[in-house]
């Protein structure tokens, strides 16, 4: 499972390459993949039309936007990390891309009322205090009939298996109460709905980490922090993590977070 926690607004620079590298690696997992193909088969674009992606990171989707509504319609990006969006704008200079990107979040975005005919905003909600805020300004933005697809984890839905199930719990709850909007996924439809947006289908799928690397990434440090909160003890965590490396040579390593997608429509 490709590790989706919650990331600071601003990086050192002995960081960057780091944060570019993850999220270039995020974008090429299979499930992250599944899910893209079914966001932009919803999204429908067409040459000439105007696309936005809200948190657009090192621009994979917004290239994909240029490509598909062509040299007469618009493919933007908004980004409010800086390191994200220079690397975003150099590889569209790179591509001969005509995919452009801005600074602007999900709270502001810096275009006019009714201006784009589809906007994404794919594994932001789960990070924002104020998640109304960016839906009313998803649906500012779009122009009547324009659509839009926003897409999040819910991380009540994560499995580590194998493991004490106990132990495996509180390391979840942990990833829980360590995220800003842990349940955003549930909540999308009600969100878009809330902002007068109708909502015409809710999609799902679930990223399952490969099975062969035992814990990973995500789920140590999320141990090690359980470890640090007094949740677990050293020795539940040890358990846990070599529970799980034992496994994943025999295939029976689970460890996986279900991903919502819900597409509206602007009346």
């Amino acid at each position: 499972m490709t590790d989706y926690t919650p990331r600071p607004d601003r990086f050192d620079q002995a960081g960057q390459p780091q944060l570019i590298d993850a999220h270039d690696l995020e974008v090429t997992q299979p499930g992250v993949r599944a899910l893209a193909t079914w966001t932009h088969d919803r999204l429908g674009l067409r040459p000439g039309d105007s696309a936005l992606d809200v948190g657009s990171g090192t621009g994979s989707e917004v290239f994909t936007f240029a490509d598909a509504v062509g040299p007469h319609g618009t493919a933007v990006g908004a980004e409010p990390d800086p390191n994200l969006l220079a690397a975003a704008t150099r590889r569209a200079a790179e591509r001969g891309s005509t995919a452009a990107f801005v600074s602007g979040d999900a709270y502001g975005l810096p275009f006019g009322d009714n201006t784009f005919d589809a906007v994404l905003c794919e594994r932001v909600f789960q990070h924002l205090t104020a998640p109304a805020r960016a839906a009313a300004e998803i649906a500012r933005v779009l122009r009547p009939h324009g659509r839009a697809v926003v897409v999040d984890a819910d991380w009540a839905t994560a499995v580590i298996h194998p493991g004490d199930p106990k132990t495996a719990r509180s390391v979840i709850d942990t990833l829980i109460s360590s995220t800003t909007n842990p349940l955003s996924g549930r909540r999308l439809a009600g969100l878009l709905t809330d902002a007068g947006l109708t909502v015409d289908e809710i999609g799902s799928h679930a990223l399952i980490q490969d099975r062969t690397i035992g814990a990973g990434a995500l789920v140590t440090r999320i141990a090690d922090l359980a470890v640090l909160r007094g949740t677990i003890t050293p020795q539940a965590r040890d358990q846990l993590l070599t529970d799980l490396q034992e496994a994943a040579p025999r295939g029976h390593t689970h460890i996986s977070v279900t991903v919502f997608a819900t597409l509206a429509h602007k009346n």
